[in-house]
């Protein structure tokens, strides 16, 4: 009786874990598409996203820039966005990005790393 109450216990247990990590776990689906930046013909475009928040992305001017690294979060609710370009007249360059859903877009900053400065940048779904 002690075993099979103690394999109940288990299987509650490990079922509650594995439904929890489904329904608490960061849907980043959304960002699956081709974004425009609204100031010019810049592309980003989200390939995949796998469970770590690791993307597969490519970013285009209007030919395509070397992506060093593309990640996604969830940071204080929201889904962030981090892409860093590492190309010529990219050395670093970076976009850090929150996705709007109500407005189905990503906003927030471009740094510019040749001239150090920062940009506000706005980027919509193309369709």
């Amino acid at each position: 009786m002690k075993k099979l109450s103690l394999r109940l216990l288990l299987m509650g247990v490990l079922t509650l874990l594995l439904i929890g990590s489904k329904v608490f776990a960061a849907d980043f689906t959304p960002l699956i598409s081709r974004w425009q930046r609204l100031d010019g013909g810049y592309i980003l475009e989200i390939r995949r996203v796998d469970s770590e928040g690791k993307m597969e992305a490519g970013y285009f001017n209007p030919r395509p820039i070397n992506v060093s690294q593309a990640l996604t979060s969830m940071q204080k609710g929201y889904i962030k966005v981090e892409v860093e370009l590492r190309d010529a007249g990219y050395p670093g360059s970076r976009y850090t990005l929150i996705y709007d859903q109500p407005k189905d877009r990503l906003i927030g900053f471009y740094y510019h790393a040749v001239s150090g400065q920062n940009f506000e940048v706005v980027f919509v779904r193309m369709r």
